[in-house]
């Protein structure tokens, strides 16, 4: 038997050729791996002396050659294909041990220039570990140095791996390989505007993604329901992904999303600013002078709701907020840091969740999408990162709103941003009052987050994510003393929402930005 071993990831790989060479393989290798080899006392044969030719083109070619990939390929059970590589001079090759070209790692260094991640791309590698992936049934192939010992025990008690272990190792090479694949093609997708300025790229015609295992969850949504936790191949600073848990058990499917929920509306603020989430709506926002006085606020906002719920905060928690926060029962609770003090505190809670995410207030790239799996298909759009354009609001009512108004206004759009549709905030003093989501009538919305507000309504302002469809929506809001409304505008009944505003003495907003979150 013959072995291939050609790494870049050079982890257990001196290990691995001497257990081969102690069942009597024949070691081949290419370049800096054949080197390690060597270095090591490994009885090593060079690619070179396989093929007749020498590594040339600063090593881009050098597996490239029959020799190697006509004892790949061959079928050991087709006699024409034993017959070929005898008459040629082929000797087959049983076992082949290729990792790639680091270009994840590479493309993740700051200030890479495109000619450094090209050179990165492997040719020859991802070339044989598909040629010995379909010839599995012959060749055993790994991509993985987690595998090397389930081969060599194989190897050891049986004289030869089983099909099943072939069979999932190449399995594995072709999710590999294609993981790899998606990766260069995102990376140079991305390149595009930047190489060819002004020729932006439509979406692909053939889309694909890759993303990597994180962790098998309990359950998802409901404890029938298998789960599992997936990350971005390319780390995403600011993200759940990205966050270091410092206390409580791993998170839940439902943890997952409602954090991911937390932070997205987190980072519309830059003030100091608690976010609490229940089922992955906000259920109390509260922005204030530090971060102590901006979770009393959104404690007061829904001091029911958030029991149980996730916290997120763009501010460290230090021991005073962290001795408020453990008064109640919480899931989690996000932030850039915490002080000593407050872990000391926070950790005496057995079953909360502490996550640090330092770059948590870190906006998304430009090139993010927002992605829904539906039946048989997904839909893609650009991510939602506008709020709007000062420049483009328009008072529409006789009344023009005051200088305290059009801030909650703005708190209250940057939050109903985020809740589900159709959706109302209502909030005063940078605080959410009322939060109304996921409703299926606009004036359903306005009574629920009415009912829900935890103090008097008067004075405050109402935030809604989409246009009013009819004037009532105005006259219950004036009901519970709302003095200034916002919203996008756009209805074929918007003459008679400004009207009646007009008539109860209500200022309105249009800021012609739809914010649907379904």
């Amino acid at each position: 038997m013959r072995a291939l071993l050609s790494v870049s990831d050079k982890t257990g790989i001196v290990e691995f050729a001497n257990g081969l060479g102690e069942l009597g393989i024949q070691v081949i290798s290419t370049g800096g791996t054949y080197k390690r080899l060597k270095d090591n006392g490994i009885d090593v044969m060079g690619v070179s002396e396989v093929t007749g030719f020498p590594e040339c083109l600063d090593g881009r070619v050098k597996t490239l050659h029959p020799a190697v990939h006509g004892g790949i390929l061959a079928r050991r059970d087709v006699p024409e294909h034993m017959t070929q590589l005898a008459n040629l001079g082929i000797k087959t090759i049983d076992i082949v041990a290729i990792n790639l070209y680091p270009f994840k790692e590479t493309i993740m260094k700051p200030g890479v220039e495109l000619a450094e991640a090209i050179e990165n791309i492997d040719i020859g590698g991802p070339t044989m570990l598909r040629s010995a992936a379909k010839n599995h049934k012959d060749v055993v192939v790994i991509c993985d140095p987690a595998d090397y010992e389930t081969v060599l025990a194989e190897l050891r008690e049986n004289k030869e791996v089983s099909y099943e272990t072939k069979y999932r190792l190449a399995l594995k090479v072709f999710r590999h390989t294609a993981a790899y694949d998606a990766l260069i093609s995102d990376y140079l997708g991305k390149q595009l505007e930047k190489q060819f300025p002004g020729k932006e790229e439509e979406m692909p015609a053939q889309l694909t993604l890759t993303f990597e295992k994180l962790q098998s969850l309990r359950y998802g949504e409901n404890p029938h329901q298998k789960a599992y936790y997936y990350k971005e191949a390319m780390p995403v600073a600011g993200t759940l992904a990205t966050a270091e848990q410092l206390h409580g058990k791993e998170l839940s499917f439902n943890n997952i999303n409602d954090a991911n929920g937390a932070l997205e509306t987190l980072k519309e603020f830059e003030e100091p600013t608690i976010v609490a989430v229940k089922h992955a709506n906000p259920c109390g926002v509260g922005s204030g002078f530090d971060i102590l006085s901006a979770y009393k606020k959104a404690y007061e906002a829904d001091p029911v709701s958030i029991y149980g719920g996730i916290i997120a905060a763009n501010r460290e928690i230090g021991a005073a907020t962290a001795e408020e926060i453990s008064k109640i029962f919480v899931e989690i609770v996000i932030a850039p840091d915490f002080t000593k003090e407050a872990l000391d505190i926070l950790t005496q809670k057995k079953n909360i969740r502490l996550l640090r995410l330092p770059e948590i207030t870190k906006q998304l790239p430009e090139t993010a999408y927002d992605m829904k799996k539906v039946g048989g298909g997904m839909l893609i759009q650009d991510i939602d990162s506008t709020l709007y354009e000062e420049s483009e609001l328009k008072v529409v009512t006789g009344r023009i709103p005051t200088e305290k108004e059009m801030a909650d206004m703005k708190f209250a759009m940057k939050v109903v941003k985020h809740i589900k549709s159709n959706g109302i905030v209502i909030a005063k003093c940078g605080k959410t009052l009322g939060i109304g989501p996921g409703q299926v009538n606009r004036l359903w919305a306005i009574e629920n987050s009415i009912r829900q507000a935890n103090e008097p309504t008067e004075g405050a302002v109402l935030a809604s994510d989409a246009f009013f469809p009819f004037d009532d929506n105005v006259i219950a809001a004036s009901k519970a003393g709302i003095t200034a409304i916002i919203q996008p505008g756009g209805s074929i009944h918007d003459q008679d929402s400004i009207d009646k505003a007009n008539e109860l003495g209500i200022a309105m907003v249009f800021t012609g930005v739809r914010h649907f979150k379904h």
